[in-house]
């Protein structure tokens, strides 16, 4: 299993025929995502050639849906038209919309998500790399060949971060890779992610990647405190960061000893969650849950 994506995902890309959605495409494609149109009113009713596929061109995403049956929106549109593609896959009907456009004002964040919210569409991202399930399909810009299926969850505030992990336990593998993204406002949580790997049979251990600012890892420690069984292992990105200073992403600020890494990384140890100082670290914890030490192998006499 996996959560949010599979292979049975029919995908609409918005903005797939600008430079940015045409190369992505092609790679969720031959990651073998379903990618079974995109939307650009200019553009509708042509098809553009994919290697071995053709993707037609809808003009609007009910359109697209009303065609092809897709579920997931991708979305690759400039900044300033970001809210209205994801107003209008929301009131198209669209399960998920996957935002991968950064620089979009909070103001306008805020009113998609909530709009989003009351259409019943769930929302990943914006600023993020967004999500894959490795060898079922892949919505977003997160490389497809750098791991494979395996046992692991991985929520992620930062795309880097998350290909990094992905990287290190490739040999493990995984169910699912979100990057839910950096900004102060953003649709799908880590304890988003939480409940739903915590509901998923085929994910044995969660890793969570938070950063500096905010409380969204604060939070995530509480709930799983509460509501958690499975181990998690998280790695905080931010240790050398100074006060006061946004470092990277929008959301990534500190003030005072609030929003710290040793703070967040104190939360997640107090509720049972071992913590890496890098991401080398992280990844050795998690090999350490999952693969124990065979009994007998210990040079320790009595």
């Amino acid at each position: 299993m996996a959560i949010y994506l599979t292979k049975e995902s029919k995908i609409l890309v918005q903005g797939m025929t600008g430079g940015e959605g045409m190369k992505h495409t092609r790679r969720m494609l031959a990651a073998g995502t379903d990618v079974v149109g995109g939307v650009n009113p200019r553009k509708a009713g042509r098809t553009v050639d994919f290697d071995d596929r053709s993707v037609p061109v809808f003009r609007t995403v009910r359109d697209g849906i009303e065609a092809t049956g897709a579920d997931v929106s991708v979305v690759f549109v400039p900044p300033a038209f970001a809210k209205e593609a994801v107003i209008e896959a929301a009131d198209a009907g669209i399960g998920l919309a996957v935002v991968i456009t950064e620089g979009i004002p909070v103001h306008d964040s805020v009113a998609f998500h909530t709009h989003a919210k009351a259409r019943g569409t769930r929302v990943i991202g914006p600023n993020c790399p967004g999500l894959i399930t490795p060898g079922q399909s892949n919505a977003g810009i997160i490389p497809a060949d750098i791991t494979r299926t395996g046992r692991i969850g991985l929520v992620s505030k930062s795309g880097t971060l998350t290909y990094q992990l992905m990287h290190e336990l490739r040999d493990i593998g995984f169910s699912t890779c979100v990057g839910i993204g950096g900004d102060p406002v953003v649709g799908t949580t880590h304890i988003d992610c939480l409940a739903a790997f915590e509901a998923d049979p085929d994910t044995e251990l969660v890793v969570l990647i938070g950063e500096i600012g905010g409380d969204a890892e604060e939070r995530a420690a509480a709930y799983i405190r509460a509501h958690v069984t499975k181990p998690v292992v998280g790695y905080i990105a931010g240790f050398t960061a100074p006060d006061g200073r946004t470092m990277g992403h929008a959301g990534a600020i500190v003030s005072g000893s609030t929003g710290t890494a040793r703070a967040k990384k104190e939360a997640l140890e107090a509720v049972g969650v071992q913590v890496g100082r890098t991401p080398t670290e992280t990844a050795k914890l998690v090999r350490e849950r999952l693969e124990p030490p065979e009994r007998g192998s210990s040079t320790a006499t009595d």
